[in-house]
């Protein structure tokens, strides 16, 4: 059996699919498979899926469309290596970045997620100049909680046994347990991470390097932050539960920083009264942003304000992107 699994999953990806498949076919450690889940694709996913499975490392499983929480499950399912991996059909992998993962894994094995850094690639693929450079040690389910670090979900290696840990069965899945929870459309991921920090004794680390190209694109920048809040606040309600003392110390603050993520993102897609609605209520929830990060947080209230006040002429290119995505 191969050592290592990469789930990839592909909904209506044709044009970036290749791209993902070569950087995944081209890593530097050689003992791994790919499973592609083409997501009840309605252009050419399936095409493309299948003229790389000619690679004997590439499987390609089909289903209906269950989304993206969904694809992974079937791709976790489906993986036969000790080390899963995630790769959307978008983004990309550095040549080193299995290696890197499997040996951090290997010398760690206390660890059931390990994750790296990311840089921005633009629609066309292109570097953004802009990364995510996350904490990489002592990280908390605090720390997971209120800023992330793990960033997107390109970025993850897991144990399979941490994921046999957190796999459950919902009563109306006939077939495979869920990782994900296939009911979030949105924020499956930090559901996920969250979850795994609260209910399991697994460590989480990064490893040095920006080793995952994150894909950026219009629709990303201008999604609805209301709709993003709302899916936050579901894994707050949905995780309360289990640990309500911990909710309790780490809440507001985290909701004063997923406030001002969604004020950045605002920012980047020019939407003014958006990003200052969420300023307000992220000083209004807690001002331990302002203290722990003064620099990135004023920035955010500054650029909210003066879009708000004069429009998007003034914010150049440069500034909406600080104020965007790259870190949270």
């Amino acid at each position: 059996m191969p050592r290592a699994s990469i789930v990839v999953p592909a909904y209506n990806s044709a044009d970036t699919l290749p791209a993902t498949l070569d950087s995944l076919l081209a890593q530097s450690f050689s003992d791994f498979e790919i499973i592609v889940v083409n997501d009840g694709s309605t252009d050419e996913t399936g095409a493309v899926a299948a003229a790389y499975a000619t690679d004997p490392r590439v499987n390609v499983v089909s289903q209906a469309n269950r989304g993206l929480a969904g694809a992974r499950n079937t791709g976790i399912a489906a993986a036969r290596g000790e080390y899963i991996g995630f790769c959307d059909a978008d983004d990309l992998w550095a040549r080193e970045k299995l290696a890197a993962h499997v040996e951090h894994l290997d010398q760690n094995t206390d660890i059931g997620l390990s994750y790296s850094g990311s840089r921005l690639i633009d629609e066309e693929g292109l570097p953004m100049g802009a990364a995510q450079r996350p904490r990489l040690k002592g990280v908390t389910g605090a720390h997971i909680f209120k800023r992330n670090p793990i960033g997107n979900g390109s970025a993850a290696v897991m144990r399979r046994a941490a994921l046999r840990d957190l796999a459950y069965r919902p009563r109306s899945e006939p077939s495979r347990d869920w990782v994900f929870d296939e009911t979030f459309r949105q924020s499956e991921d930090i559901e996920c991470w969250l979850r795994l920090a609260l209910t399991t004794d697994w460590q989480i680390e990064g490893v040095g390097g920006s080793l995952t190209m994150y894909r950026i694109n219009g629709n990303g920048l201008s999604a609805n932050t209301d709709r993003q809040l709302a899916a936050w606040e579901r894994v707050v309600s949905k995780l309360r539960p289990l640990n309500p003392e911990f909710f309790m110390r780490h809440e507001a603050t985290a909701r004063a920083y997923q406030l001002r993520y969604l004020a950045r993102r605002a920012v980047s897609a020019l939407d003014g009264d958006a990003a200052w609605a969420m300023v307000r209520h992220a000083m209004y929830h807690s001002l331990v942003p302002i203290i722990e990060e003064p620099i990135k947080t004023v920035t955010t209230i500054a650029a909210a304000a003066l879009l708000r006040a004069i429009g998007p002429s003034p914010i150049n290119y440069a500034v909406r992107l600080r104020a965007g995505i790259a870190s949270r």
